[in-house]
């Protein structure tokens, strides 16, 4: 059962949370307002509340169950009580069939970048992903401004596909996307 998941890195613990974290969740988020802002769609006006996390993680928990989504948090290693998110990995709308696939999203604490903390938690949620969900294919969709993010899939391996004319509102504003994708090397 995906609802207890924790992955490991030398660094980051990687885990599944559920509504009783949604303090830790609302707390990441009411953190990184700004900085996330930039490259978020735009939250409704309920978002930074306990109650909408509370009812997010809760439908989330249900999706994972499902088989349609895995949202793993990141922890420090050390820290053993989970006090502080500092990102997340999703993957979304998994669909499975002949295409088995999914659309990758990942966010990290602004006090946490340049350190290569997700990369390392992309690499392991990856390997998960294609190991144990037994995914063909995962694709990441990024802004051409964001550089970071783009060295982060790049770093990856993933292969830049093509541009997506204003693919995702992000932030109020309709925006072009490059488009890339890892491959399953496991799987012909």
């Amino acid at each position: 059962m995906l609802d207890n998941l924790e992955l490991h890195t030398d660094r980051l613990t990687l885990r599944v949370l559920d509504a009783p974290f949604a303090e830790r969740v609302l707390d990441f988020y009411t953190r990184n307002r700004e900085f996330l802002q930039e490259w978020s769609p735009a939250p409704p006006a309920e978002f930074y509340t306990l109650a909408f996390q509370r009812e997010r993680l809760e439908a989330e928990l249900e999706l994972i169950r499902r088989g349609q989504l895995l949202r793993l948090w990141l922890f420090r290693r050390e820290d053993a009580a989970f006090a502080t998110a500092i990102g997340s990995v999703a993957f979304n709308n998994i669909v499975r069939g002949s295409f088995q696939s999914c659309h990758l999203g990942y966010q990290i604490d602004q006090a946490e970048i340049n350190r290569g903390l997700i990369t390392e938690a992309l690499r392991r949620a990856i390997a998960y992903a294609f190991d144990e969900l037994g995914l063909h294919r995962v694709e990441a969709n990024v802004m051409p401004r964001n550089a970071r993010s783009r060295r982060v899939v790049e770093k990856l391996g993933f292969v830049d596909e093509g541009l997506s004319r204003k693919y995702l509102k992000i932030n109020g504003a309709w925006e072009d996307h490059i488009h890339y994708v890892m491959l399953n090397p496991d799987v012909e």
